[in-house]
């Protein structure tokens, strides 16, 4: 092995200035045995490198090459499998894991020794040793030894040392002054040694020859360890004198503490009583405008607002810990609540007699109102409130009972107002809808069909119930109204008897305007009011609020539960829907009286039903596009469903009407009412829906009507007796059909091509059934012959049959001369003249297609004699031009 070590650091490590320190002969373990050798090198150079060299022989030649090399820094781990047994197995851990088998156990503990070595020298302990013998690791490093083991370390490790080329100089000179030093080397190495001895006795000599000198160092010593005890002495007085210095700054560094502490103390106090004096001093202006200020005036208003906001600042100013125990600080406190009570009672008095007093002044004004259409302004009382708003902010944040109370003082004092103003405002639409006189609106001296129309009116004004504060309550309320007309409906639509067609369409056309005119001052009023209430009570239309009133309420004088006396706010999901119970209170005659004037409208003429859904159905959707949650948008739609069902009920009724129609067995019946009726409801209906939201309650109106008017003029035409059936159905549904056609109903044109078919059947049934009496017995003679070539006999062989042969054709021929056939169709004419109505003028239609169904047969008869008696001669007694001069004669004659 020595041999191996010392050819790898001659031909390996010296030439890279690196010296080997260890060396171990492995292979990896579980693989073929290929062994190689590790080693242990470090560089001659500084920075000393430390490594972990793999050197493996060379397969072709007796050499060594250099396989790879790993820092020993970057070694972490040296696991020795086993510290007790032996065991030649070990891995070194360096990037990845190394796992080697030792030729021996020696060499393995002799390598990990060296690795022990190098890593105390040069790494610092920062390699991990595991299972490695602790014995092994003493012998290597002794206790008690720290630098001066690991100094000599590598002198112990160096086995074998090179000699430098200075130290083999000076041995070749020595050499040559020896003759012998190659030949005899023993008479050398004593030469050596005698030479040695004398140079060590020359080194006694001199020592001992410099005592003399010692001694003199000696006593200078002495002297110098005299002098470094005085030295000390003065030190010790100089050690006392600056300890009682020390002392003295001691007191006066404890004085100065104290003094920064009580500046420090001082300052902070200083800034406590600033912030306190800052925070919570009210300006004694503000306390004056507080106690004594105008509320009244806008400078006066404007001061208050000033004082109240300077006030909530102090009050709501956040105190810093302790603060809250000081008696000034209570006594402040409790001054700011006595200033907040004494101006929240000024305040909320001084609005009360403000809304009192808007009652009195808005009622003198409402008989210049009695005669026009119109609803009193309430911008002027809205603009002079408004200036309070900022107040009542104020105590909506500092006394929310005060507040509650306000609301609810306004509500009850407002709802009065507008309650005379709303009944007033309908009486006089009311009035001009019905044309009477102001002092008849009692309806003393109207017909009986006007009473009775008072007379519901005021059924529906006592059945109006209780509002409550919630959407709920007003679709109930629009139920149980409902429910009161259905039940009357039928009695109050018979009384008078009125028909639409008797009322002029300017009478339609005012109750339009009139309607129109209701809805469009009562959005404004409606909209302003919500507006003011939401700027006024600050109440935003779209954010949460920790409370609002509650929102049971009696409508009929009832007040706002409250249930806690110290004001604190009620539950609510959030401000708007406090808004809208505002308005349901303030406006709660609005949606019971539009009822009533829709009742008194619809009773006036069903008609006016078509108008008022329209009129209501855009003013719904706007209201809608606005804020479908508001009051407005809400009582709208309450009152739009008893419209949609007013409209309905009016196309029911003449559903009905259509089963009810009775006609007279004497007279002809020519177009049916309800015909006739249809056709005025659609051009009415075109007219008003033109542009419509809701058109679609309009076409399922004129499905059902339709479906009706056809089921009942098939009804009306089987029952009739007088007048044909195919009359009946011809004339009607050719009037149908030009009502449809004129109108383009898009909805209806399928009924339009029905009603077409059937005036088209209906007209060529009753040509035919007409056309058969005049030339009754020609008729039966050729229906024999062509029953006779039906049965299989063939034409040119009838003319022998005995019933039709020549001398029987000729006999009925000649019963039909051209002067019976003129005289059958003139009175074939009169006939269809007492069938036919006037209003739709269908005679010369229908005696056209007659004169047409008269020559087709003629051309029919004439075919059969040339097919049947062939070369007979036999011909008709009258031709076809005679046919046409005949019933040009009789139209011209008539």
């Amino acid at each position: 092995m020595t041999a191996i070590k010392h050819a790898l650091q001659r031909d390996i490590f010296t030439p890279n200035d690196e010296r080997l320190l260890s060396i171990v002969n492995v292979c990896k373990a579980g693989k073929k045995k290929k062994n190689c050798f590790l080693c242990a090198t470090v560089t001659t150079e500084r920075p000393v490198q430390v490594k972990v060299v793999k050197v493996k022989k060379s397969d072709k030649g007796d050499f060594y090459k250099r396989q790879i090399a790993w820092a020993l820094r970057d070694l972490a781990v040296v696991d020795a499998k086993d510290a007790i047994k032996e065991n030649p197995e070990f891995d070194l851990h360096f990037e990845k894991i190394y796992k080697w088998v030792a030729s021996s156990t020696a060499e393995k503990n002799a390598f990990i020794s060296c690795i022990w070595k190098l890593n105390q020298r040069y790494l610092r302990k920062k390699i991990d040793f595991v299972n490695v013998s602790s014995q092994l690791l003493e012998e290597s490093v002794p206790s008690g030894e720290n630098q001066s083991v690991t100094g000599g370390d590598e002198e112990a490790v160096d086995e074998y040392q090179e000699l430098n080329a200075r130290e083999e100089q000076d041995i070749e000179i020595m050499m040559e002054g020896c003759e012998y030093a190659i030949s005899n080397a023993e008479a050398f190495a004593e030469k050596l040694s005698r030479e040695l001895q004398v140079l060590d006795g020359a080194n006694i000599q001199s020592i001992m020859a410099s005592e003399k000198q010692v001694n003199i160092l000696m006593k200078l010593l002495d002297e110098a360890l005299k002098e470094v005890d005085q030295i000390e002495l003065k030190l010790s007085s100089y050690e006392e004198m600056l300890q009682s210095v020390k002392e003295q700054m001691d007191q006066i560094s404890e004085s100065n503490h104290l003094i920064h502490l009580s500046n420090t103390n001082n300052v902070k106090l200083l800034s406590e009583i600033e912030f306190l004096v800052n925070h919570m001093d009210l300006a004694k202006g503000h306390i004056k405008a507080l106690q004594e200020g105008d509320l009244a005036s806008s400078r006066g208003i404007e001061a208050c607002t000033n004082a109240a906001d300077a006030l909530l600042q102090c009050m709501n100013v956040a105190l810093r810990p302790g603060h809250d125990m000081l008696l000034a600080v209570k006594q402040q406190q409790q001054r700011f609540s006595d200033l907040r009570e004494l101006f929240a009672r000024r305040l909320a008095s001084h609005l009360n007699n403000v809304f009192v007093q808007q009652g009195h002044d808005q009622s003198s004004t409402l008989a210049q109102h009695s005669v026009e259409l119109t609803l009193p302004n309430h911008h002027p009382f809205h603009r002079d409130l408004l200036r309070y708003a900022k107040l009542m902010e104020w105590l909506k944040s500092t006394d929310y009972g005060k507040y509650e109370g306000l609301t609810k003082n306004y509500m009850d004092y407002l709802s009065r107002l507008y309650e005379r103003e709303i009944k007033d405002f309908f009486e006089v639409a009311k009035i001009k809808m019905t044309g009477t006189t102001k002092e008849s609106k009692k309806f003393a001296t109207l017909p009986r069909k006007e009473s009775a129309v008072k007379q519901e009116t005021e059924s529906l004004h006592g059945s109006s119930g209780k509002l409550t504060g919630s959407t709920s309550s007003l679709n109930k309320l629009s139920v149980q109204s409902s429910g009161n007309r259905r039940s009357q409906s039928s009695s109050l639509l018979d009384m008078g008897n009125m028909s639409a067609s008797d009322l002029d369409v300017a009478d339609r056309t005012k109750f339009d305007k009139i309607f129109e005119q209701v809805l469009s001052e009562l959005e404004p009023l409606c909209l302003a009011e919500q507006d003011f209430i939401s700027k006024f009570f600050k109440l935003q239309q779209h954010q949460s609020i920790p409370g609002t009133m509650a929102e049971a309420e009696d409508v009929d004088g009832g007040t706002l539960s409250r249930q806690h006396n110290c004001g604190t706010p009620l539950p609510v999901s959030s401000e708007k829907d406090m808004i809208r119970q505002m308005m349901i209170k303030i406006f709660r005659c609005i949606e019971p009286e539009l009822n009533n004037l829709i009742a008194l409208g619809d009773k006036i003429d069903s008609f006016n039903s078509l108008y008022m859904l329209v009129k209501m159905s855009h003013h719904v959707w706007t209201a809608q596009n606005v804020d479908p949650a508001s009051f407005l948008s809400t009582t709208l739609g309450n009152v739009l469903v008893t419209v949609k069902r007013n409209f309905d009920k009016c196309i029911s009724n003449q559903i009905r009407q259509m089963e009810e129609v009775k006609i007279s067995k004497k007279s002809k019946v020519g177009i049916l009412p309800f015909v006739a009726e249809f056709e005025e409801f659609a051009g009415l209906a075109e007219s008003i829906f033109k542009n419509a939201e809701r058109r679609g309650d309009l076409d399922k109106a004129y499905t059902k009507l339709i479906r009706g008017v056809f089921v009942n003029v098939e009804k009306v035409a089987n029952e009739s007796q007088k007048t044909p059936r195919d009359v009946v159905m011809m004339e009607n549904f050719h009037h149908i059909f030009a009502t449809l056609s004129r109108l383009k109903i898009s909805c209806l044109e399928a009924e339009k091509k029905d009603a077409k078919q059937k005036y088209t059947d209906h007209l060529q049934s009753y040509v035919i059934y007409s056309l058969g009496q005049p030339l009754e017995k020609l008729n039966h003679f050729f229906e024999g012959v062509e029953a006779r070539v039906a049965q299989g006999i063939r034409e040119e062989e009838v003319s022998y049959q005995l019933a039709f042969n020549k001398q029987e054709l000729r006999k009925v021929i000649k019963e039909y001369p051209g002067k019976e056939v003129k005289k059958g169709l003139d009175n074939l004419y009169k006939k269809v003249d007492k069938h036919l109505c006037e209003e739709e003028n269908l005679l010369q239609v229908v005696w056209h297609s007659m004169q047409d169904e008269f020559i087709r047969q003629y051309k029919h008869f004439e075919g059969l004699i040339a097919r049947c008696y062939p070369g007979s001669g036999v011909t008709m007694e009258f031709t076809i031009q005679d046919i046409l001069d005949y019933c040009s004669s009789i139209a011209q004659s008539h």
